[in-house]
């Protein structure tokens, strides 16, 4: 994935802390960009967070690092939270009919800004 242009950056707020989660995330919308998310990365950088969207579940094959993961509904709800789930752990995710988008994150986001399930999420720009 090509580093995001600061036009495109979107930041990831959890409202129910009055934290921010990641200040300069990307949005995955496509099958390709959903599939690849972080593969190959070897190092996530403090702020960074990568959104799939429309997504419910993911794997770490192929992935050289661990990450901490939020599974969110479409009211913007935390459902779901994985911290460290290590590379080539085979899928981690929530029901589809639950989930409508996950963020990926570096180790120890979620517990920097405090993020636990049934907290409320603002992604701005929306997605």
């Amino acid at each position: 994935m090509s580093t995001p242009s600061v036009a495109s950056l979107t930041v990831i707020e959890n409202l129910t802390r009055g934290t921010v989660i990641a200040d300069r995330a990307e949005v995955a919308r496509s099958l390709l960009a959903r599939g690849r998310g972080l593969m190959g990365r070897t190092n996530l950088p403090a702020g960074y967070g990568l959104i799939l969207v429309p997504e419910s579940s993911i794997h770490m094959f192929f992935m050289r690092i661990p990450i901490d993961v939020l599974f969110v509904d479409r009211q913007h709800r935390v459902i779901g939270v994985r911290e460290a789930l290590p590379p080539w752990h085979p899928f981690a995710g929530v029901a589809p009919w639950r989930g409508h988008y996950v963020v990926e994150l570096p180790v120890g986001a979620i517990r920097a800004s405090g993020t636990e399930v049934g907290d409320k999420l603002r992604v701005t720009p929306g997605i």
